[in-house]
């Protein structure tokens, strides 16, 4: 079974695990929008990485990490996340892909991350997968170790902690 973790949002990732072995590593696709460059993700992108990296025959589950709106973001921020977010719903049902959600706190708390700072998960997908080192070597890579142990939380638990 092919597990595409992903960790939603403009500066967010998508990893592609298959028997917990990494197949693939990007960024959630962005492109600029409007007068001001604003980005927005990329949807057909998107689209193209999925269906790129998974085959007819191959069982495919997508974990996406559920987040909420949190004191101190913007009114606009929220609803680009949310867009998003939605984004990325709309794309895996139209691909007819099956699709969790899980919270940051239940993958955390699996991984003993609750209460550490947020580049602790990049030393643990590190510790994890050795030879992603140089993948996850920048502070930024934190969005792409979260992706890496949300499908992890998929693979390890099926699911069994969050309902």
């Amino acid at each position: 079974m092919k597990i595409i973790g992903i960790d939603p949002g403009l500066s967010g990732a998508i990893a592609i695990l298959k028997e917990n072995k990494v197949l693939g590593l990007f960024d959630i696709p962005v492109m600029s929008e409007g007068k001001k460059n604003k980005r927005q993700l990329n949807s057909a992108q998107l689209v193209n990485i999925i269906r790129e990296n998974t085959l007819k025959d191959d069982e495919v589950v997508v974990v996406v990490e559920q987040v909420n709106a949190m004191p101190g973001q913007g009114v606009t921020s929220m609803f680009n996340f949310g867009q998003t977010f939605g984004a990325i719903k709309g794309v895996c049902a139209a691909l007819n892909l099956p699709i969790f959600f899980v919270r940051p706190s239940k993958w955390k708390k699996h991984f003993e991350l609750i209460n550490s700072s947020k580049d602790s998960s990049r030393t643990k997908a590190i510790e994890m997968y050795p030879s992603l080192s140089n993948e996850l070597s920048k502070k930024k890579d934190v969005n792409k170790s979260d992706a890496i142990l949300i499908a992890r939380f998929y693979s390890e638990t099926k699911f069994k902690e969050i309902n």
